[in-house]
Formats: structure tokens, C-alpha cells, sequence
């Protein structure tokens, strides 16, 4: 038995323990954070990892651990210890702006966006002011996209150009490098507060840390920066160099937190132009862009802005100090490569940074389509129908995986390259079609080829894609080419979504008619040409549905004189250099075509759909769409062709006209094809399901098709 003084001592040292825990998890963050201070001052560490308020000393120098050099003081009324996310609500939506124009900053956009999206734990809502490039280009993609608790809101950069249009920029980012000074007026009148990013930011941390610094800003604080990291507004860096004015070394607008509201209010429209007018009337130009004007009136109204601190825009310029505001990899927040040269600027972490920007460059898209965690929010568009019609897939079914890549909604990344196509003459026509990276090699043949404009669907992973621009870089004859438009299609799912693939360079074409092709095929030297004389000679811009039949042959040699003239494919096909497509595997496929005929043909002649037709044709670009149900090997063109017939389309076989198929490892899906009976039985009932497609659609005008379906498969 216990004497009676021992419980009541073990209570009180529960009691004592009990009030030590707590006084920790109240306080013990502060003497953290006291420590921490202590030490980095210690370390002489150039920055400390928390917001401060800075007054600017009469010579107007910033100083302080914010700051590249010397003390700066901060309003000791405000906690430095207070953990940045428990300022905000768990789940709140956060707003971010971005400026964007044309297609390699479209690119740009997408590597910025999954770095976010990587370290995200808040629903984002993105307000991204465009050009009709981007936007065409981001919109597409964010709807293919289809990232939970992501909303994208686009604005017509060309609407506020005439308010900066005045303003002479030597920038590289030209006009569009002057658009964040009017975001306050058109961004939503509502919208309070807002994150702005240049495009070529990448983030190491989540967003949501940047974003509680809004909960720092003093009552007339209006706008979040951080320093400059180069000597460039000392006026220092080379004889004559006029900067324009700026606190010390003034501020980088890479990253920007705006106060909206309070902006507004403040009259800021006014109060930059004013600005910018009266000194243009002594420096010719802007030569850092919005910066300049940011810092001009941010010298004259120092109290606006928040200092950050420089972990959260640690800039990579041609003449960067960045390096004297880190000392660990831990410590960065934001990378901002903010020199001409990005990827290429010289720095002794370069190294680091540029491994970094590759991850997400690099990065798997389509693993960022994740839930966010605790934060419930609506569905994208179509996403809900999408994961129930998932659902009710059998995993056990044969078929299961093409119902499931049939189902699947790609990324995709339109012009992924820049594009200047010439002016489309009314019988132009542009070359379709697609291709995976193993067929890469016959891009450069193929420009070769066809001189005029080309849409092109790649089917790439997100690594790929760079392999597939450094390939374009590397080769005269891609980057020679302003006319040729490349789709990319992210890879996702076991078989080669072909149709899909068709359907999206199909729907990007410029030109009022489509040579529906191959990727493995060369067409004429003089096709190009050929062909838009034929349509013109035709008078196919009436109503008059035609299907151009360019008949296809093939070679069985990697090495081939091809040739000039239909005289000299006569000679080789005598000579058995060169053989009808295909006519030893699946003589059906161009049987129709009707070779003999079309060695003596000096006119254009008329021939019948039969089963299992499916020549290379040219056709309006407005014609029916691929049925993308048809993934893998096996019956995509065939079933074109059929819905090509049931249209009405009467198809003209061209007598001068050619097209050669060349020899290539067999894919992945026809060695499939060939050697499982189960993929030929899920190929046998997608065409079942479309015939019976095509019976509710065309009623008895589509009995033809079902009974030469019996047929040819009697016959088989």
C-alpha cells in the first residue's frame, strides 16, 4: 500500500509535466524561432526566412538580411515567428496572374504550372492574360488538363495594350513585358489580392507560404517584393549607364504580391503614368519593362511595398547576387530566370537550379490530376460523367483496355513550336497526320516531300517532348520550316490512341482542304502542287463532296531512288522495285483504287466504296472526324472511309498522283494484333458496335455496310 503523500506528488508532477507540454507548444515556436535568429546572425547569413516591413533610411538604401548587404530595420509589433500557414484558412483559393504571349512562353507557362501544382496544397485560380496564340494554346491544355480544384480565367491582353503601347521598352518581352502595370484594372473588380509570376519562374515550395505574406502588409502596404539581386539600378555596371530610379537597389517583379483593392483605391493608374510620363521625358525608354515603372514609383512612395524575403525570387540575371542570399538547397523558395539567356546564364549553382527546372520541365503531367487532400472542390468539367463511366468498366473484360483508352482524356498541347504559316490560298491544302517517337526519323524526309503547310499530331511523354525539340533544333530542315504546325498528345494509356490523334491535327489545319496521311508515307515531290491545281481544276469549292484518291504504293528497301514522275513509279513497279500498298497482307484495303486503270489514266475517274477500303485521300477540312473508338492496329482509316461513303462523298481517284509507303519496324500494337487472338476479337466487336452506330444514324442506307461486313468476314 502507497503512502498517502505519493499520489498527491505524482499528480503534481503530471500537473507539472502536463503544464511544460503545453507552455511548449505555445511558446516554444518563439524560442525557436529566437534561436534560429540568433544563429543565422551568427552564420552572417544574408536573409532571414520571414516577412519584414522595412523603412527606407534617408539615403534611400534598403539594408538588412532582406536585403544583399548591411542591417535593415522591421516593425518589432509584427511576430517573425508566427508560421507563415496558420495565417490562412486551410482550404483557401488562392489567385494568381500571369502575362503570356505567344508559343515558346506558352511553354514556359506549363513548366511554371506544374512546379506550383507539385508543392500546391490550396485550390489555385489562375487569371492568365493572353494573346490569341496563348490562349488557344492554355486553354486547350487546361481543359484536357483537367487538374482538381484548378480554375483558369483568360483575359484579352490586346483590350489593355493601347495603355502601354506609349511607353518605348527595349525589353525582350517587348509590349506584353508593360501589361502587369494595368492588371489592377483588368483583372475582376472583386478580386482582392493576387500572386503575379513572369513566366519563367519555378517554385521549390508551395505557393500557399508566398501567399500568407498578405496577412503581413501593413494598412498602407499595397505591393510584395523582393529586392533586386544585381547592381543594375547603382548605375555602376558599365560608363553611361542610366538606370531608372530606384530605392537602392530597387526591386525584381518577377514575383509580385498585389493588394487589388487598395490599389484602386489609391488611384494607381494614375499614379504610374504620371510617373512613367514625366521621366520618358528624360529616358528614352524603358529598359527593364513594368520594373522600371515599379520602382520609379515605389521610390517616390516608399511606403506601398513589403519587402520579401530574397528566397522567394533568388534571381538567375546576367550579373546576379543571388548567391549571397542563400547558403543550403533547403533554403530556396523560387527560382527566376530572369536573364535572355535562362538555362544558359552563367552561375556557380547553375547546375542545381537548371536539374530543378528539368524535374518539372520533365515532369509527368498527368500525375498532377490528383484530389487535393482535405480541401474538397467541384470537378472539372466532364470529369465526374468520366470516372463514373470508368467505373463501370469489367477490369476483367478482354476488352477492358480498349474501352479504358477510349475513355481516356489526353493532354494536349497545341503549335507546340512556333508557327507562321503563309496566307492560305482557297485551294491550299495541308498535310495530316501522326506519329509516335519512334517515327521521329521521318520528319526531315517528309519536309522534304511536301513543301506546303503540315499538321502534325506527336504522341509523346513529357520528357519526350524535349528530346523531340532538341531533335527540331538540331536539324536544318525542321527548324527551317515556319509551316508546319506539331500538336503534341501526352502519352497515357497501353495502346496508341491513332484516330484521336488524327482528329486533333485534323481540327488544327489552316487550309480549306486536308491530305489525310501517314507519317510513314512520302508523297510525290510534286504532289503539293499537284494537288491544289487538281482542286482548282475541279471546282471542288462548290458543295460537291469529293474524296481525292492519291493512290498508295510501297517499297520493301530503307534505301530508294524515288521517283520524279509517274513514268518512272511505272518502271520501278515493273522492275518489282516498288509494289501496290500492301497487296500481298490486305489487298481490300486499296483494291478499289483500281491500279490498272490508274497506270493508263490521263483524267481523274470515279470508283466505288467496297469493304475494308481505305486510300490516303484529300478532303474539305470540315469533312466527318475519325472515330477515336478505333485505338491500337486495326480498322481506323477503314471506318473514315465508310463514314466518308455514308456522307455522300464521291470519291475520284487522281492520275498523276502518288504517295509511297517506306520500311519501318513493326509497332507494338500490329505485333499485337498479329499474334493475339483476344485484340482480334476486341477489333471484331468495336466494328460490330459501329456498324450498329452507323444503322441508328443512317437507317437503311447503312444495311450496305453490315452486309459487306458479313460478307468480308465470311470470307476471311
Amino acid at each position: 500500500m502507497l503512502p498517502r503523500g505519493r499520489p498527491r506528488a505524482l499528480g503534481a508532477a503530471a500537473l507539472l509535466l502536463l503544464l511544460l507540454l503545453v507552455g511548449f507548444f505555445l511558446f516554444g515556436r518563439d524560442l525557436e524561432c529566437e534561436c534560429r535568429e540568433r544563429g543565422w546572425r551568427a552564420e552572417g547569413r544574408e536573409f532571414l526566412p520571414y516577412p519584414l516591413t522595412p523603412h527606407v533610411p534617408p539615403d534611400g538604401r534598403l539594408r538588412g538580411s532582406a536585403s544583399l548587404d548591411g542591417e535593415l530595420t522591421w516593425d518589432h509589433n509584427r511576430s517573425a515567428c508566427v508560421p507563415l500557414r496558420s495565417l490562412q484558412p486551410k482550404c483557401e483559393l488562392l489567385h494568381v496572374a500571369i502575362v503570356c504571349a505567344g508559343y515558346n512562353s506558352s511553354r514556359d507557362v506549363i513548366t511554371l504550372v506544374k512546379s506550383m501544382l507539385f508543392y500546391r496544397k490550396n485550390p489555385l485560380h489562375l487569371h492568365l492574360v493572353t494573346d490569341d496564340v496563348a490562349r488557344n494554346i492554355l486553354e486547350t491544355l487546361f481543359h484536357t488538363w483537367m487538374v482538381p480544384a484548378v480554375r483558369v480565367s483568360f483575359y484579352n491582353a490586346n483590350e489593355f495594350q493601347s495603355q502601354v503601347s506609349w511607353i518605348p521598352n527595349t525589353h525582350y518581352s517587348g509590349l506584353y513585358g508593360l501589361l502587369k502595370l494595368v492588371l489592377p484594372d483588368a483583372l475582376p473588380p472583386d478580386l482582392v489580392r493576387v500572386i503575379v509570376l513572369d513566366t519563367d519562374i519555378t517554385f521549390a515550395s508551395d505557393i500557399a507560404e508566398l501567399w500568407a505574406f498578405f496577412a503581413h502588409f501593413s494598412d498602407k502596404q499595397m505591393i510584395g517584393l523582393v529586392e533586386n539581386q544585381s547592381n543594375w539600378y547603382l548605375g555602376n555596371l558599365w560608363k553611361n549607364h542610366r538606370p531608372w530610379p530606384a530605392l537602392g537597389r530597387g526591386f525584381n517583379t518577377g514575383v509580385i504580391l498585389l493588394r487589388l483593392d487598395r490599389l484602386r483605391e489609391a488611384g494607381w493608374e494614375q499614379m504610374w503614368k504620371a510617373t512613367a510620363q514625366r521621366l520618358l521625358l528624360t529616358l528614352s525608354t524603358t529598359s527593364l519593362a513594368d520594373q522600371d515603372i515599379f520602382n520609379a514609383v515605389i521610390k517616390e512612395h516608399p511606403g506601398l511595398v513589403l519587402l520579401l524575403p530574397c528566397i522567394w525570387n533568388v534571381q538567375l540575371s546576367d550579373h546576379t547576387l543571388a548567391e549571397h542570399c542563400y547558403s543550403e538547397a533547403s533554403d530556396l523558395k523560387v527560382i527566376h530566370w530572369n536573364s535572355p539567356r535562362k538555362l544558359r546564364v552563367k552561375n556557380k549553382h547553375v547546375q542545381f537550379f537548371r536539374n530543378l527546372y528539368l524535374t518539372f520541365l520533365e515532369y509527368d503531367g498527368n500525375l498532377l490530376r490528383t484530389e487535393l487532400f482535405g480541401c474538397p472542390s467541384q470537378p472539372p468539367p466532364r470529369a465526374e460523367q468520366l470516372q463514373q463511366a470508368l467505373a463501370q468498366l469489367d477490369e476483367e473484360d478482354a476488352c477492358f483496355e480498349f474501352q479504358q483508352q477510349w475513355l481516356t482524356v489526353h493532354r494536349v498541347h497545341l503549335t507546340f513550336l512556333p508557327l507562321d504559316p503563309l496566307p492560305s490560298e482557297a485551294h491550299d491544302v495541308t498535310l495530316v497526320a501522326q506519329l509516335s517517337m519512334d517515327r521521329l526519323q521521318m520528319l526531315e524526309a517528309l519536309c522534304s516531300h511536301w513543301p506546303g503547310p503540315m499538321s502534325l499530331a506527336l504522341y509523346l511523354t513529357d520528357a519526350e517532348t524535349q528530346q523531340f525539340l532538341r531533335f527540331v533544333e538540331a536539324s536544318t530542315v525542321l527548324s527551317a520550316r515556319s509551316n508546319v504546325a506539331y500538336h503534341v498528345v501526352y502519352r497515357e494509356g497501353p495502346l496508341y490512341p491513332v484516330n484521336h490523334l488524327r482528329n486533333v491535327a485534323l481540327a488544327q489545319a489552316l487550309t480549306s482542304y486536308v491530305f489525310l496521311s501517314d507519317i510513314d508515307f512520302l508523297p510525290a515531290y510534286s504532289l503539293y502542287g499537284y494537288l491544289r491545281a487538281s482542286i482548282k481544276q475541279l471546282d471542288l469549292g462548290s458543295q460537291r463532296k469529293v474524296a481525292l484518291v492519291v493512290p498508295a504504293f510501297e517499297s520493301l528497301h530503307y534505301r530508294l531512288s524515288f521517283p520524279t514522275s509517274k513514268a518512272e513509279l511505272l518502271a520501278l513497279l515493273d522492275a518489282g522495285s516498288l509494289y501496290t500498298f500492301r497487296y500481298d497482307v490486305w489487298p481490300r484495303g486499296h483494291a478499289p483504287t483500281d491500279y490498272a486503270r490508274w497506270r493508263e489514266a490521263r483524267a481523274p475517274y470515279r470508283v466505288q466504296w467496297a469493304a475494308d477500303y481505305e486510300p490516303y485521300v484529300v478532303v474539305p477540312r470540315e469533312c466527318p472526324r475519325y472515330d477515336s473508338r478505333f485505338v491500337g492496329f486495326g480498322w481506323n482509316k477503314v471506318a473514315h472511309i465508310v463514314e466518308l461513303d455514308a456522307q455522300e462523298y464521291e470519291f475520284l481517284v487522281l492520275p498523276e498522283a502518288f504517295t509511297i509507303h517506306m520500311p519501318h519496324a513493326p509497332s507494338l500494337d500490329i505485333s499485337r494484333f498479329r499474334s493475339s487472338p483476344a485484340y482480334r476479337d476486341c477489333l471484331q466487336a468495336l466494328k460490330d458496335e459501329f456498324h450498329q452506330d452507323l444503322s441508328r444514324r443512317y437507317g437503311a442506307a447503312a444495311l450496305k455496310y453490315l452486309t459487306a461486313l458479313q460478307q468480308s468476314r465470311s470470307s476471311a
